[in-house]
């Protein structure tokens, strides 16, 4: 959500250059974000849900993080030198990159455990105080500063001229510690004991999920990086800042696939062991698969609305194009998630591993082969591509080992209509609301009318 909200201040204040560096970090971000994780969040749930003593399994899961980060952390500040050379980043920003990712590794477990104890207000609080903070900094530092610096001392003393990517990260690293600050009670409650033999299991249980995270990293972020590197050094930073501000014209469906996905993955682990599991889970996937494919219609009706919108400086929209592939992919990725609940309640975590793996191969392959011939627009047909194959992967097996009642003439219907009036909208009739509308409004009716009984009895209930 935070990118979400950043992208109309970064892209008015921030060049496209500036903008593809920070969007290069942010990549990087995302794979040591998950490789500090280690997959220990999802084997909490599971852990958590599975054991009597579930505060050997707090106390264990949250030490073994608090642990690994610190040894990261060491390691890091150790070979910053070194990070920053192969990388390509400025050593200023390695050092505020690894502050800011120990602060959200030690606050993982902590937010596992709020999930798991369904409290959702207080996860959401807390949360919600992150951006704000987040975003209230960036705000200041990147609009006001300067202007305050010339009438009060105290501010002039924190500004400094071309400073702007520095500001960014420490509004990040200050919401970061602001939010670890209020998670800390969590580290007072747990015992300070370790269970080997439960930390030896719940990290067997969670190697292939951090191998599926890795892969799920380069088919989320890895284009940038590739870009990075396969496009000529005048201009790989260019085109990766409006690449990187269009493709976030995708977040709406981002922001509803993660909403959902946090919501319902404690819910499918709780209930695995009840008689209707496996309707239930049907039944929760049709549901996004209809909000999901209503979404990507209205998107992408509205996408140039929507770009006027949140992407203020004109010379950002060149990647429009790339918009409606990745509302795709993300909905297939969502469509994954929701697959994906066969082999996390069935304890087959390596088949995880093993679609991830396959997707992110498919990644760099096809970016390898199409970033020199079409750009940052090879990328999103990448990642269109990669996490079409790993939905279809994890349904093949997960009907093979855990069968799940899918409605697939329904799921299909809904997903083929939505693809080809959102195509009709967009190449066809891009910019003619007086199409594009109905088109939208035909969808959500028939819709209506194939959900109206499960409709009415959600609403009688």
């Amino acid at each position: 959500m935070l990118s979400f909200l950043l992208v109309p201040l970064y892209t008015e204040v921030l060049p496209k250059e500036e903008y593809g560096e920070i969007s290069v970090i942010f990549a990087y971000f995302v794979l040591f974000n998950v490789v500090l994780a280690y997959g220990m969040e999802t084997a909490f749930f599971r852990y958590y849900n599975k054991q009597k003593n579930k505060k050997d399994v707090l106390s264990t899961s949250g030490w073994s993080l608090v642990v690994s980060s610190f040894i990261f952390f060491g390691i890091a500040l150790l070979a910053r030198d070194w990070i920053s050379v192969i990388t390509g980043i400025d050593l200023e920003y390695i050092k505020l990159a690894v502050w800011i990712l120990l602060l959200d590794a030690l606050v993982i477990i902590p937010f596992a455990w709020l999930r798991a104890s369904e409290k959702p207000m207080r996860y959401a609080l807390i949360k919600i105080l992150n951006v704000a903070v987040n975003l209230g900094l960036n705000i200041f530092f990147l609009l006001y500063l300067a202007d305050l610096s010339k009438d009060i001392s105290f501010f002039e003393a924190l500004y400094l001229p071309d400073f702007e990517i520095n500001y960014v990260f420490i509004s990040n690293l200050v919401a970061s510690g602001l939010t670890l600050l209020l998670m800390a009670p969590f580290y007072l409650k747990i015992d300070f004991k370790f269970n080997t033999d439960l930390w030896r299991s719940m990290t067997k249980y969670a190697f292939p999920v951090l191998i599926a995270g890795i892969a799920f990293s380069i088919n989320e972020v890895f284009d940038r990086i590739m870009l990075d590197y396969l496009l000529p050094q005048d201009i790989a930073r260019s085109e990766i800042g409006a690449y990187s501000a269009c493709y976030k014209l995708a977040l709406f469906m981002t922001l509803f696939a993660t909403a959902f996905r946090l919501g319902i993955e404690p819910f499918f682990f709780s209930h695995a062991e009840s008689k209707n599991a496996s309707k239930t889970y049907a039944q929760i996937t049709n549901y996004f698969v209809v909000f999901g494919s209503i979404i990507l219609v209205g998107v992408t009706v509205f996408v140039d609305l929507l770009k006027i919108l949140l992407i203020q400086n004109d010379t950002y929209w060149e990647a429009m194009e790339i918009v409606p592939l990745i509302l795709l992919a993300n909905l297939f990725l969502g469509i994954y998630h929701n697959l994906s609940v066969w082999y996390k309640i069935t304890d087959r975590t390596k088949f995880g591993g093993y679609i991830s793996l396959a997707g992110a191969a498919l990644t760099i392959i096809l970016n390898l082969l199409l970033i020199p011939v079409i750009s940052y627009t090879g990328s999103a047909i990448a990642t269109l591509a990669a996490y079409g194959l790993m939905m279809i992967l994890s349904y093949y097996y997960g009907q093979k080992y855990y069968p799940i009642p899918y409605n697939m003439k329904k799921i299909g219907g809904y997903l083929f209509l939505s693809i080809f009036l959102s195509a009709l909208s967009f190449y066809v009739f891009r910019g003619n609301y007086f199409v594009g509308i109905p088109l939208l409004l035909l969808f959500i009716g028939i819709v209506y009318f194939s959900e109206k009984k499960q409709i009415l009895k959600i609403i009688q209930s």
